[in-house]
């Protein structure tokens, strides 16, 4: 097999998986270089490099002098381009949960999705608490979408109160051992969007998403909702 098959993604052609696998190879390469080693045309080498900066695999990462003239773009993979390669972290985070698990120190466990979620939330809270509420909820959402959730805002056609569906979990091999995390992630999307929610469907009961009803405002009082989940951790495994 050659190596570009390895690369799977619809609508990239043989070269573009190829131009991949070399700047994956190579580390970033300027249009000079690339071409000699695809014997391409400048302008044809170019089209690819635009539709591999267009999908977002590739980016424009610095220039280089190579003789007389102007100097010459160098191209290296983006963080998604890095992720069509095999990749080894969620196997050891699983690992690692389920080591933590087996020696009784899933308080450590609980402590870090806890303070992963604050560290999420004060990064944006100066940010985000300033907007009207539809603004909050649209920037909710994008960043939502950022960490992998797929989020989708609707209405209950029964109620017609505002729903959010998380359509992917971005840890899904770590939730298959310990739901623990999941708390956590109720917590984040509640003080993104400044809001209480009731859970009403979940992935890991198998339903097709995690959905939450948007209820009332949040109470103003700092970390009352770490105080209750912190409460509720010396208790059973409730997600």
């Amino acid at each position: 097999m050659r190596e570009a098959d390895e690369i799977r993604v619809p609508g990239l052609g043989e070269t573009q998986r190829a131009l991949l696998q070399t700047l994956k190879r190579r580390g970033p390469s300027t249009t000079t270089e690339l071409a000699e080693i695809f014997d391409l045309a400048t302008g044809t080498l170019r089209e690819h490099l635009k539709a591999l900066e267009v999908r977002r695999l590739l980016e424009r990462v610095g220039t280089r002098r190579e003789g007389p003239g102007r100097p010459h773009f160098i191209y290296g993979l983006t963080d998604a381009g890095q992720a069509l390669f095999p990749q080894g972290e969620a196997q050891l985070l699983v690992e690692l949960v389920e080591y933590l698990l087996s020696t009784g120190r899933s308080a450590v466990l609980e402590s870090f999705f806890e303070q992963r979620v604050d560290d999420s939330y004060a990064e944006v809270s100066g940010r985000i608490e300033q907007m009207m509420a539809v603004e909050r909820r649209d920037e909710a959402v994008r960043l939502l979408s950022d960490a992998g959730f797929m989020p989708e805002v609707g209405e209950d056609p029964e109620t017609g109160e505002l729903l959010i569906r998380l359509c992917n979990c971005p840890i899904e091999s770590v939730i298959a051992v310990t739901r623990k995390p999941c708390r956590a992630e109720e917590r984040l999307v509640s003080q993104l969007l400044g809001k209480e929610l009731e859970r009403i469907t979940y992935m890991p009961d198998g339903d097709d998403s995690c959905t939450y009803r948007i209820k009332h405002d949040r109470p103003s009082v700092k970390n009352s909702d770490r105080e209750v989940a912190t409460q509720s951790s010396s208790g059973s495994e409730a997600p």
